[in-house]
């Protein structure tokens, strides 16, 4: 209890001395800012995994092929979700003498959860918040062409005839998959048993969606993961819309890196605080000895004071983080028109844990020099007890940030990779700091002695620094860390802000044309390429599906986890190509040679890694394809990578010529159309009735609207580590006042000025900066290069303006900051500047 006492006692007074106050700011400003990104990127990710699972049509989506049962729908409506049951099918409608087969979508009173559906009921375009009634069908207007209906006539649908009240223009949960290219005729759940189209072995999809706040969903997902064994989907907006997916997955990596720059910034100030806090309390150390204090007691008192220091900076940083994070987001409500859910406790207890963390990997070390004082410094001042070793301080920095950095971002290989090439980094820059400080000893040794006044600053700001060479040395590392967390965070944002422009041009393809037949095709073409300027390769395309993997029924062969996969339940398109897509990348084996066969009648085959991944496949398992009838056994001999951003036709299976032709398919390609050309898809239709055109544009504005959203979080976060950057540099030059007080003292007591002392520091500090920006933008395009290849799969390059930018940024931040910082010492008298060294 003495010691609790004691400790208590001495943080407070320790409170008043300059470097712990300035330890206190900067890691509740460090634990602020943490958890305030903490805070607002939990609930900035959940908001944006909510709205992106309402372009799926609800918050949470489940598909199989049969029925729900009413056990579930319970369990979701106990939950408080509101739902909304559809089914799917393929079904010929008809009006009078004509006939065309149509992708039926049964809606109930429900539809749909969340948008509007666009139609056309004879005044225009409007937008309606429900579905047909029942008795009433909505056609796509490429159906209604094709039956020759207009509204208000009559469509045979099974056993059931529909009124044609509306014209479908657009769907809010329009799929921007090719399951199926029919024209869509939307109706009634009502009507569905009428029709008598579900019968036992229909092929039927039944999709139940849910809507309700993010707790309900997260509540019930536990136990519905259960149900994909049993064949049920749970849709994945990562999956079904890959485009939104990686935009989404990029976020979450950058903000995580974010919040990781955080940390380090607040690492830096801790650690240059933590020296300065146990240079002072050495002789009370050394008096506590005297009084027979033990190396125990030694460590656990000040042990002690720290961790009281800690937790009340965490206490104050989460709060301020969390009123933060609060006015962030309401600032950003006209930006970000979507809601978002409670703040969590994960996020303040990752701060508070975050900041205790620090203190020991970045604090301690230094904190044991404390134990191995002697009571003989009492009489003695030069019996110092040594420093505590770098490398040891370093060592124990690093296993306490690679373990938050495994946290942060859950990828242990990338926690260990930034870690052990950060190590190697630091060395280098040891050597590179070493040598940058010998040169200026070198420039100032041949600088005349005669000059003016700036000249004469400079070079006294030079020996200064290189007179504190180990001091000079760690303040220059710890700022080119910082410069290189805030310059690493500025590309990485840079980068990914020109990667989703890229992802989206202007000349984005919009519109896909499918069904084309092989004996129109050529026609197709150049009908299509006298009209638009540029269009992507023209694909064949056969339907078949998965009947065995590995000589097994494929939901037996996969994961108990992807039994409910759509691919399993639905056909896929495939394909054949000799070369490569564009677009595509091999990440395994080799792609095909000259012989399409291999042993035992097998035929080789190019997959996708992501459904490799999720079926649980490599290189060398087998997959049968039933296509008309017949069986088709290919092998995998390849692995790609797609680009899901470009809005081209992509293929999960991609088979070698000769193998498919002979099977009945068509064609597909993608193109770009204005919306003031919809003449021209008119006449395409009208010339080629028997063509689909898929309008994409809705889903391509859908994407464009999330990555705006995501844009604005990422500048917003970026803005917030430039803050702690800038409040981890104030502190550390804080910590260092006392020095230079010092330092200022001595050059009065020699008889210089209030401006020579100004420009002397100016020059130190310019200096400091200039060599730290200059460190910093080497260490910013190592790391970068580095997440750009292990985390977020972009092509690392070269930054030619942050070798200009950072150095002479870094000499005039730092040299602002320091000279202001130093302004209450320059009016001090000689005696309050010497007496700062010791003060307590």
């Amino acid at each position: 209890m003495g010691a609790l006492a004691l400790s208590l006692r001495g943080t407070r007074r320790d409170l008043r001395a300059a470097d712990v106050r300035a330890l206190f700011i900067a890691l509740a400003l460090a634990v602020a800012a943490s958890t305030m990104i903490g805070f607002f990127l939990d609930r900035m990710e959940r908001g944006l995994e909510r709205q992106a699972g309402q372009l799926l049509g609800g918050d949470l989506v489940l598909e199989q092929a049969r029925p729900f049962e009413d056990a579930l729908r319970q369990i979701l409506q106990e939950a408080g979700l509101t739902l909304s049951e559809q089914v799917g099918m393929v079904s010929m409608a008809s009006h009078e003498e004509a006939f065309q087969p149509a992708s039926l979508k049964v809606v109930d009173d429900n539809y749909p959860l969340y948008g509007e559906v666009h139609v056309d009921r004879g005044a225009g375009v409007e937008r309606l918040a429900r579905g047909p009634a029942p008795g009433e069908a909505w056609l796509a207007p490429r159906l209604a062409q094709l039956l020759e209906v207009e509204l208000g006539d009559r469509v045979q649908v099974g056993r059931t005839h529909l009124q044609v009240t509306a014209l479908v223009e657009r769907e809010p949960d329009q799929s921007g998959g090719f399951a199926n290219f029919n024209p869509r005729l939307m109706m009634h759940q009502a009507d569905i048993e009428a029709s008598g189209l579900v019968q036992p072995g229909s092929r039927v999809e039944f999709s139940l969606l849910a809507q309700g706040v993010p707790s309900a969903v997260d509540a019930v997902l536990p136990r519905l993961r259960g149900l994909t064994a049993d064949g049920v989907e749970v849709r994945d907006v990562r999956r079904d819309r890959p485009q939104l997916g990686n935009a989404l997955s990029r976020a979450e990596q950058y903000l995580s890196l974010a919040g990781l720059a955080a940390v380090l910034l607040a690492g830096v100030a801790v650690a240059m605080a933590t020296r300065r806090y146990v240079e002072r309390h050495l002789d009370t150390a050394a008096l506590l000895r005297c009084f027979g204090a033990t190396q125990r007691q030694l460590t656990q008192l000040f042990a002690l004071q720290l961790l009281w220091l800690g937790l009340a900076a965490s206490v104050v940083g989460a709060l301020l983080g969390l009123v933060g994070q609060a006015g962030l987001l309401w600032l950003l409500t006209a930006f970000l028109p979507m809601e978002l859910p409670p703040p969590g406790p994960l996020p303040l207890l990752l701060g508070v844990l975050t900041a205790l963390a620090v203190l020991v990997g970045f604090a301690g070390p230094t904190l044991m020099r404390l134990k191995r004082v002697s009571a003989l410094k009492v009489l003695r001042r030069e019996l110092d007890p040594l420093p505590a070793s770098a490398w040891l301080v370093v060592g124990v920095a690093s296993l306490v940030f690679g373990g938050l950095l495994w946290l942060y971002s859950g990828d242990p290989q990338l926690a260990f990779g930034l870690l052990v090439g950060g190590l190697v980094m630091l060395v280098l820059l040891w050597g590179l700091g070493w040598l940058l400080l010998s040169l200026v000893l070198r420039l100032v040794a041949q600088m005349p002695s005669a000059g003016g006044g700036k000249r004469q600053a400079l070079r006294l700001g030079a020996r200064q620094l290189a007179r504190r060479r180990s001091a000079s040395l760690g303040q220059l590392l710890a700022f080119s860390v910082t410069f290189a967390a805030m310059a690493m965070i500025a590309l990485v944002r840079g980068d990914l802000l020109s990667t989703w422009q890229d992802q989206l041009p202007e000349d984005t393809p919009n519109y896909f044309a499918i069904n084309i037949q092989p004996g129109e095709r050529d026609a197709f073409i150049d009908t299509l390429d006298d009209a638009v300027d540029e269009r992507t390769t023209l694909y064949p395309m056969v339907r078949g599906r998965i009947t065995a993997i590995n000589d097994q029924a494929p939901r037996d062969a996969v994961p108990a986890d992807a039994r409910g996969d759509g691919s399993l339940r639905r056909e896929l398109n495939l394909t054949w190509r000799e070369t490569l897509p564009v677009g595509n990348r091999l990440v395994a084996g080799q792609w095909f040679d000259r012989s399409p066969t291999l042993a035992e009648g097998r035929v080789p085959i190019s997959i996708e890694d992501g459904l490799a991944e999720r079926l649980g496949l490599g290189l060398g398992d087998s997959m049968s394809f039933t296509i008309g009838g017949e069986v088709i056994v290919g092998e995998i001999t390849s692995l790609r990578d797609l680009d899901w951003d470009s809005f081209r036709p992509n293929f999960f299976v991609i088979f070698p010529p000769d193998v498919l032709e002979s099977f009945s398919h068509s064609y597909i390609t993608a193109f770009h159309l204005d919306r003031e050309r919809d003449d021209i898809s008119r006449a395409l239709v009208s010339e080629f009735p028997g063509v689909s055109l898929l309008n994409v544009e809705a889903i391509l504005g859908q994407v464009r609207d999330l990555l705006t959203q995501v844009t604005r979080a990422v500048e917003f976060v970026l803005g917030f580590v430039l803050l702690a950057g800038v409040s981890v540099l104030y502190a550390a030059l804080t910590a260092s006042r006392p020095t230079r007080a010092h330092e200022s003292g001595l050059l009065r007591v020699f008889g210089a000025g209030d401006r020579l002392i100004s420009r002397v520091q100016g020059a130190e500090f310019a200096i400091l900066g200039f060599a730290s920006g200059l460190m910093g933008a080497l260490l910013a395009e190592l790391a970068a290069a580095g997440i750009y290849l292990a985390w977020f799969d972009l092509a690392p390059r070269i930054h030619w303006g942050l070798w200009l930018a950072l150095p002479l940024g870094g000499a005039l931040v730092i040299g602002v900051i320091g000279h202001a910082l130093s302004r209450s010492v320059r009016r001090q008298t000689p005696m309050e500047s010497l007496g700062l060294l010791g003060e307590a």
